[in-house]
Protein backbone atom coordinates (compact mmCIF):
# COMPACT_ATOMS: atom_id res chain seq x y z
CA UNK A 1 0.00 0.00 0.00
CA UNK A 2 1.31 3.44 -0.95
CA UNK A 3 2.23 5.85 1.85
CA UNK A 4 -0.05 8.90 1.71
CA UNK A 5 1.72 11.94 3.13
CA UNK A 6 0.19 15.16 4.42
CA UNK A 7 1.90 17.04 1.59
CA UNK A 8 0.20 14.83 -1.00
CA UNK A 9 -3.19 15.45 0.59
CA UNK A 10 -2.48 19.20 0.73
CA UNK A 11 -1.53 19.29 -2.97
CA UNK A 12 -4.68 17.41 -3.99
CA UNK A 13 -6.86 19.66 -1.85
CA UNK A 14 -5.34 22.82 -3.36
CA UNK A 15 -5.80 21.39 -6.87
CA UNK A 16 -9.42 20.28 -6.49
CA UNK A 17 -10.87 22.32 -3.64
CA UNK A 18 -12.20 19.10 -2.08
CA UNK A 19 -12.15 18.42 1.67
CA UNK A 20 -9.11 16.91 3.39
CA UNK A 21 -10.68 13.54 4.24
CA UNK A 22 -12.04 13.02 0.73
CA UNK A 23 -8.62 13.86 -0.70
CA UNK A 24 -6.96 11.38 1.63
CA UNK A 25 -9.43 8.66 0.64
CA UNK A 26 -8.97 9.43 -3.08
CA UNK A 27 -5.20 9.04 -2.77
CA UNK A 28 -5.54 5.86 -0.73
CA UNK A 29 -7.96 4.35 -3.27
CA UNK A 30 -5.52 5.12 -6.10
CA UNK A 31 -2.20 4.13 -4.51
CA UNK A 32 -1.05 7.73 -4.26
CA UNK A 33 -1.47 8.46 -8.00
CA UNK A 34 -2.37 12.17 -8.13
CA UNK A 35 -4.05 12.22 -11.57
CA UNK A 36 -6.00 9.05 -10.80
CA UNK A 37 -7.10 10.59 -7.49
CA UNK A 38 -8.32 13.73 -9.30
CA UNK A 39 -10.30 11.58 -11.74
CA UNK A 40 -11.70 9.50 -8.83
CA UNK A 41 -12.97 12.66 -7.12
CA UNK A 42 -14.52 13.90 -10.35
CA UNK A 43 -16.31 10.57 -10.85
CA UNK A 44 -17.76 10.99 -7.37
CA UNK A 45 -18.95 14.45 -8.32
CA UNK A 46 -16.68 16.03 -5.71
CA UNK A 47 -14.39 17.96 -8.03
CA UNK A 48 -14.74 19.85 -11.30
CA UNK A 49 -11.01 20.21 -11.82
CA UNK A 50 -10.04 19.06 -15.30
CA UNK A 51 -6.34 18.91 -14.59
CA UNK A 52 -3.80 20.17 -12.18
CA UNK A 53 -2.50 23.62 -13.05
CA UNK A 54 1.23 23.98 -13.52
CA UNK A 55 2.87 24.95 -10.26
CA UNK A 56 4.77 28.20 -10.69
CA UNK A 57 7.78 27.54 -8.50
CA UNK A 58 10.77 29.02 -10.35
CA UNK A 59 11.84 32.64 -10.64
CA UNK A 60 13.17 34.62 -13.57
CA UNK A 61 11.50 36.06 -16.67
CA UNK A 62 9.65 35.11 -19.84
CA UNK A 63 10.81 37.00 -22.93
CA UNK A 64 8.67 37.39 -26.07
CA UNK A 65 9.78 39.03 -29.32
CA UNK A 66 8.09 39.25 -32.72
CA UNK A 67 9.13 40.60 -36.11
CA UNK A 68 6.49 40.47 -38.82
CA UNK A 69 5.87 36.83 -39.71
CA UNK A 70 8.09 35.42 -36.93
CA UNK A 71 7.90 35.30 -33.16
CA UNK A 72 9.61 33.59 -30.21
CA UNK A 73 9.09 33.12 -26.51
CA UNK A 74 11.83 32.05 -24.07
CA UNK A 75 12.08 31.28 -20.37
CA UNK A 76 15.20 32.16 -18.41
CA UNK A 77 15.17 31.05 -14.79
CA UNK A 78 16.93 32.41 -11.72
CA UNK A 79 16.95 31.42 -8.07
CA UNK A 80 15.16 34.47 -6.67
CA UNK A 81 12.72 37.12 -7.79
CA UNK A 82 15.29 39.80 -6.90
CA UNK A 83 17.30 38.82 -9.97
CA UNK A 84 14.27 39.38 -12.21
CA UNK A 85 14.47 43.05 -11.16
CA UNK A 86 18.15 43.25 -12.03
CA UNK A 87 18.80 45.29 -15.17
CA UNK A 88 21.64 43.02 -16.28
CA UNK A 89 19.39 39.96 -16.06
CA UNK A 90 16.55 41.75 -17.86
CA UNK A 91 18.93 42.69 -20.65
CA UNK A 92 20.16 39.11 -20.83
CA UNK A 93 16.61 37.79 -21.30
CA UNK A 94 15.84 40.29 -24.05
CA UNK A 95 19.12 39.45 -25.79
CA UNK A 96 18.40 35.70 -25.64
CA UNK A 97 14.91 36.26 -27.08
CA UNK A 98 16.35 38.33 -29.91
CA UNK A 99 18.91 35.62 -30.68
CA UNK A 100 16.16 32.97 -30.68
CA UNK A 101 14.23 35.09 -33.19
CA UNK A 102 17.22 34.85 -35.52
CA UNK A 103 18.42 31.26 -35.01
CA UNK A 104 15.27 29.43 -33.95
CA UNK A 105 14.05 27.75 -30.77
CA UNK A 106 16.67 24.99 -30.45
CA UNK A 107 18.35 25.58 -27.07
CA UNK A 108 21.80 24.38 -28.15
CA UNK A 109 21.76 26.63 -31.21
CA UNK A 110 20.74 29.59 -29.06
CA UNK A 111 23.52 28.93 -26.54
CA UNK A 112 26.11 28.55 -29.30
CA UNK A 113 25.05 31.72 -31.15
CA UNK A 114 27.41 34.66 -30.84
CA UNK A 115 26.51 38.12 -29.61
CA UNK A 116 29.52 40.28 -30.30
CA UNK A 117 32.61 38.37 -29.24
CA UNK A 118 30.90 35.89 -26.90
CA UNK A 119 28.34 33.13 -27.18
CA UNK A 120 25.00 33.26 -25.39
CA UNK A 121 26.21 30.44 -23.14
CA UNK A 122 29.23 32.54 -22.13
CA UNK A 123 27.00 35.57 -21.56
CA UNK A 124 24.85 33.52 -19.18
CA UNK A 125 27.97 32.28 -17.35
CA UNK A 126 29.27 35.85 -17.05
CA UNK A 127 25.93 36.99 -15.62
CA UNK A 128 26.03 34.16 -13.07
CA UNK A 129 29.52 35.22 -12.01
CA UNK A 130 28.55 38.89 -11.77
CA UNK A 131 25.15 38.57 -10.09
CA UNK A 132 26.12 35.57 -7.97
CA UNK A 133 23.05 33.43 -8.62
CA UNK A 134 22.42 30.41 -10.82
CA UNK A 135 20.56 31.03 -14.09
CA UNK A 136 19.38 28.70 -16.83
CA UNK A 137 17.85 29.00 -20.27
CA UNK A 138 15.04 26.52 -19.70
CA UNK A 139 13.03 26.50 -22.91
CA UNK A 140 12.16 28.34 -26.11
CA UNK A 141 9.48 28.12 -28.80
CA UNK A 142 8.88 29.85 -32.12
CA UNK A 143 6.08 30.41 -34.64
CA UNK A 144 6.24 31.57 -38.24
CA UNK A 145 3.79 32.12 -41.10
CA UNK A 146 4.31 32.67 -44.83
CA UNK A 147 1.98 35.69 -44.95
CA UNK A 148 0.40 37.44 -42.00
CA UNK A 149 1.70 38.26 -38.53
CA UNK A 150 2.90 36.70 -35.31
CA UNK A 151 1.69 38.79 -32.36
CA UNK A 152 2.70 38.71 -28.71
CA UNK A 153 1.48 39.66 -25.26
CA UNK A 154 3.50 39.78 -22.04
CA UNK A 155 1.62 39.71 -18.75
CA UNK A 156 3.07 41.37 -15.65
CA UNK A 157 5.82 42.91 -17.78
CA UNK A 158 8.79 44.29 -15.83
CA UNK A 159 10.25 45.73 -19.04
CA UNK A 160 8.96 45.77 -22.61
CA UNK A 161 8.88 42.20 -23.92
CA UNK A 162 9.69 40.44 -20.64
CA UNK A 163 7.56 39.47 -17.65
CA UNK A 164 5.96 36.59 -15.75
CA UNK A 165 4.01 35.23 -18.72
CA UNK A 166 4.47 35.44 -22.46
CA UNK A 167 2.22 34.43 -25.35
CA UNK A 168 2.72 34.40 -29.12
CA UNK A 169 -0.05 33.78 -31.66
CA UNK A 170 0.37 33.18 -35.40
CA UNK A 171 -2.18 34.46 -37.92
CA UNK A 172 -1.91 33.50 -41.58
CA UNK A 173 -3.55 35.98 -43.94
CA UNK A 174 -2.92 38.15 -46.99
CA UNK A 175 -4.90 40.97 -45.39
CA UNK A 176 -3.90 44.24 -43.72
CA UNK A 177 -1.04 43.58 -41.32
CA UNK A 178 -1.96 46.45 -38.99
CA UNK A 179 -5.48 45.05 -38.44
CA UNK A 180 -4.04 41.53 -38.12
CA UNK A 181 -1.63 42.75 -35.44
CA UNK A 182 -4.52 44.18 -33.40
CA UNK A 183 -6.44 40.91 -33.63
CA UNK A 184 -3.29 38.91 -32.85
CA UNK A 185 -2.66 40.84 -29.66
CA UNK A 186 -6.28 40.35 -28.58
CA UNK A 187 -5.94 36.61 -29.14
CA UNK A 188 -2.63 36.53 -27.26
CA UNK A 189 -4.29 38.24 -24.29
CA UNK A 190 -7.13 35.71 -24.50
CA UNK A 191 -4.65 32.80 -24.44
CA UNK A 192 -2.89 34.32 -21.43
CA UNK A 193 -6.21 34.51 -19.56
CA UNK A 194 -7.75 31.15 -20.48
CA UNK A 195 -4.75 28.82 -20.99
CA UNK A 196 -6.22 26.65 -23.79
CA UNK A 197 -4.69 23.21 -24.29
CA UNK A 198 -5.00 23.17 -28.08
CA UNK A 199 -6.13 25.19 -31.07
CA UNK A 200 -9.07 22.86 -31.81
CA UNK A 201 -10.24 19.34 -30.80
CA UNK A 202 -7.96 17.72 -33.39
CA UNK A 203 -4.95 19.14 -31.58
CA UNK A 204 -5.81 17.67 -28.17
CA UNK A 205 -3.87 14.77 -26.71
CA UNK A 206 -5.98 11.65 -27.53
CA UNK A 207 -5.17 10.27 -24.08
CA UNK A 208 -6.62 13.40 -22.43
CA UNK A 209 -9.80 13.13 -24.50
CA UNK A 210 -10.16 9.43 -23.67
CA UNK A 211 -9.65 10.15 -19.98
CA UNK A 212 -12.38 12.80 -20.15
CA UNK A 213 -14.72 10.26 -21.79
CA UNK A 214 -13.94 7.66 -19.12
CA UNK A 215 -14.49 10.12 -16.28
CA UNK A 216 -17.85 11.23 -17.67
CA UNK A 217 -19.01 7.68 -18.43
CA UNK A 218 -17.97 6.27 -15.05
CA UNK A 219 -19.55 9.17 -13.18
CA UNK A 220 -22.99 8.56 -14.70
CA UNK A 221 -22.59 4.78 -14.69
CA UNK A 222 -22.23 5.00 -10.91
CA UNK A 223 -25.51 6.93 -10.85
CA UNK A 224 -27.21 3.99 -12.55
CA UNK A 225 -27.76 5.60 -15.95
CA UNK A 226 -28.38 3.30 -18.92
CA UNK A 227 -25.49 2.82 -21.36
CA UNK A 228 -27.35 4.39 -24.29
CA UNK A 229 -28.10 7.45 -22.13
CA UNK A 230 -24.48 7.60 -20.96
CA UNK A 231 -23.29 7.64 -24.57
CA UNK A 232 -25.36 10.75 -25.30
CA UNK A 233 -24.27 12.43 -22.07
CA UNK A 234 -20.61 11.78 -22.86
CA UNK A 235 -21.04 13.20 -26.37
CA UNK A 236 -22.61 16.35 -24.93
CA UNK A 237 -19.99 16.53 -22.19
CA UNK A 238 -17.17 16.40 -24.73
CA UNK A 239 -18.62 19.39 -26.56
CA UNK A 240 -18.56 21.33 -23.30
CA UNK A 241 -15.01 20.12 -22.65
CA UNK A 242 -13.88 21.34 -26.07
CA UNK A 243 -15.37 24.77 -25.38
CA UNK A 244 -13.30 24.91 -22.20
CA UNK A 245 -9.91 23.78 -23.54
CA UNK A 246 -9.78 24.55 -27.29
CA UNK A 247 -8.86 28.11 -28.27
CA UNK A 248 -11.13 28.45 -31.30
CA UNK A 249 -14.14 27.06 -29.42
CA UNK A 250 -13.68 29.13 -26.27
CA UNK A 251 -15.89 32.15 -25.61
CA UNK A 252 -13.94 35.32 -26.35
CA UNK A 253 -12.94 37.31 -23.26
CA UNK A 254 -13.17 40.64 -25.07
CA UNK A 255 -16.28 42.76 -24.59
CA UNK A 256 -16.53 43.66 -28.27
CA UNK A 257 -16.90 39.95 -29.06
CA UNK A 258 -19.34 39.23 -26.25
CA UNK A 259 -21.32 36.05 -26.84
CA UNK A 260 -19.03 34.92 -29.64
CA UNK A 261 -16.50 32.13 -29.80
CA UNK A 262 -12.90 32.93 -30.74
CA UNK A 263 -13.51 31.31 -34.15
CA UNK A 264 -16.51 33.60 -34.71
CA UNK A 265 -14.52 36.65 -33.61
CA UNK A 266 -11.74 35.75 -36.06
CA UNK A 267 -14.27 35.28 -38.87
CA UNK A 268 -15.85 38.63 -38.05
CA UNK A 269 -12.42 40.33 -38.19
CA UNK A 270 -11.92 39.22 -41.79
CA UNK A 271 -14.04 42.21 -42.89
CA UNK A 272 -11.55 44.68 -41.38
CA UNK A 273 -8.53 42.69 -42.50
CA UNK A 274 -9.83 42.29 -46.04
CA UNK A 275 -8.93 38.62 -46.42
CA UNK A 276 -9.48 35.19 -44.83
CA UNK A 277 -7.64 34.59 -41.54
CA UNK A 278 -6.30 31.31 -40.19
CA UNK A 279 -4.98 30.95 -36.66
CA UNK A 280 -2.10 28.52 -37.20
CA UNK A 281 -0.77 28.22 -33.66
CA UNK A 282 -0.04 29.71 -30.25
CA UNK A 283 2.48 29.28 -27.45
CA UNK A 284 1.87 30.27 -23.82
CA UNK A 285 4.71 30.26 -21.29
CA UNK A 286 4.01 30.94 -17.61
CA UNK A 287 7.08 31.39 -15.46
CA UNK A 288 8.17 28.20 -13.71
CA UNK A 289 5.16 26.07 -14.65
CA UNK A 290 5.92 22.41 -14.13
CA UNK A 291 8.88 23.06 -11.85
CA UNK A 292 8.47 22.21 -8.18
CA UNK A 293 10.47 24.24 -5.71
CA UNK A 294 10.97 22.79 -2.26
CA UNK A 295 8.92 24.78 0.21
CA UNK A 296 10.68 25.69 3.39
CA UNK A 297 9.08 25.69 6.84
CA UNK A 298 10.10 29.13 8.11
CA UNK A 299 9.07 28.42 11.70
CA UNK A 300 11.10 25.19 11.71
CA UNK A 301 14.11 27.01 10.27
CA UNK A 302 13.96 29.66 13.01
CA UNK A 303 13.59 26.97 15.68
CA UNK A 304 16.55 25.07 14.27
CA UNK A 305 18.65 28.23 14.17
CA UNK A 306 17.85 28.92 17.82
CA UNK A 307 18.75 25.37 18.83
CA UNK A 308 15.18 24.29 19.46
CA UNK A 309 13.49 21.25 17.94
Amino acid sequence: MAIITAAMVKDLRETTGVGMMDCKQALAENEGDMQAAIDWLRKKGLSKAAKKAGRVAAEGLIGAVTAGVKGVVVEVNSETDFVARNEQFQGLVKMIAQVALEVGADLERIKAAKVGDVTVETAIADAIATIGENMTLRRAASLEVGKGVVSSYVHNAVIEGAGKMGVIVALESAGKTDELAVLGRQLAMHVAATNPQALDPAGLDPAAVQREKDVLADKYRQQGKAENVIEKIVESGLKTYYKEVCLLEQASIHAEHSGKSVAQAVKEAEGKVGAPIKVTGFVRYALGEGIDKQESDFAAEVAAASGKK
